[in-house]
């Protein structure tokens, strides 16, 4: 089985995984909102949530606690075949909905330069890699990010969407962290 095909198929089982979670958890985004501590961030740090799509593991109220807390939240932009761009949502003005299905930030909105990334995900294992939908869009923005400085990456998960270990390669970059219905949990760095 290749690499391509076997993250294929795990996507698939991770997918129908995910449904039963969310279904599980419906207080998810209030159970994690209590962890916003653990993030150990300071007024004015530029974060990058996302907004949830169906069954996705929900930051809402996390970014609610961040933003009460001074942080400047923004949110990603997908280009195809590029790094994610992240813009500030300006109030009173309408999201857009991208191609993909997403609720993105409108291009005109002013850019922002995170060093903390909220990344949605569909399984993650142990040492911080995770299992993305297939676009690589996290995985080349985090490289780009990387190359430039320091970013955190922090996976947004139920508990259950662990796995002993995902298939990667070098392509795949770690998350830093990742926030569940059960806490916050720090991955040990390579």
């Amino acid at each position: 089985m290749t690499l391509v095909s076997e993250k294929k198929r795990l996507r698939e089982v991770a997918r129908a995984k995910r449904v039963q979670l969310a279904h599980a958890c419906p207080d998810f985004a209030n159970s994690i909102a209590a962890f916003a501590d653990a993030l150990s961030v300071g007024s004015g740090t530029k974060i990058s949530g996302y907004v949830a799509m169906g069954d996705e593991a929900d930051p809402a109220m996390l970014v609610e606690v961040l933003k009460a807390r001074g942080c400047e939240i923004c949110y990603p932009r997908v280009h195809k075949g590029q790094p994610l761009t992240f813009h500030v949502p300006v109030e009173g003005e309408h999201w857009i909905t991208s191609t993909f299905g997403v609720q993105e930030p409108r291009p005109d909105w002013p850019r922002a330069n995170p060093t903390i990334l909220l990344v949605p995900l569909l399984a993650f294992d142990a040492d911080g890699y995770r299992l993305g939908y297939g676009g690589g869009y996290y995985d080349r923005t985090l490289a780009h990010l990387r190359g430039q400085g320091v970013v955190t990456a922090i996976g947004i998960a139920f508990a259950g969407q662990e796995v002993e270990r995902l298939p990667r390669d070098a392509r795949d970059e770690k998350l830093d962290a990742v926030v569940t219905e059960e806490g916050f949990r720090r991955f040990r760095r390579a």
